[in-house]
């Protein structure tokens, strides 16, 4: 048996990339963020990661890829909810 979760991103991440669109995922845990990002990985989805292991300069850089990227760029950006919570602004 599978996880519900990522039985659910199997259905739905391709029809958001389909559409054009960019996903955010939150977490409050990193554990589940590798394996979302091992997912993604296997997946061949590109995806950019902002968690406390994140240094700044690499913070702001993945920051800047995600917005100012093409659909192409950066299809999905993993957070945790303690780095997503100081000041991230993901506007495009």
């Amino acid at each position: 048996q599978t996880s519900g979760k990522l039985m659910l991103l199997e259905k739905l991440l391709p029809k958001l990339k389909s559409e054009g669109s960019r996903v955010l995922l939150f977490s409050g845990f990193t554990r589940m963020l590798d394996i979302v990002q091992d997912y993604l990985s296997y997946r061949r989805l590109t995806f950019e990661r902002l968690d406390g292991s994140i240094r700044g300069e690499d913070r702001a850089d993945a920051i800047q890829r995600f917005k100012q990227g093409d659909r192409t760029t950066a299809f999905a950006f993993l957070l945790s909810t303690r780095a997503g919570g100081q000041g991230v602004n993901l506007e495009v």
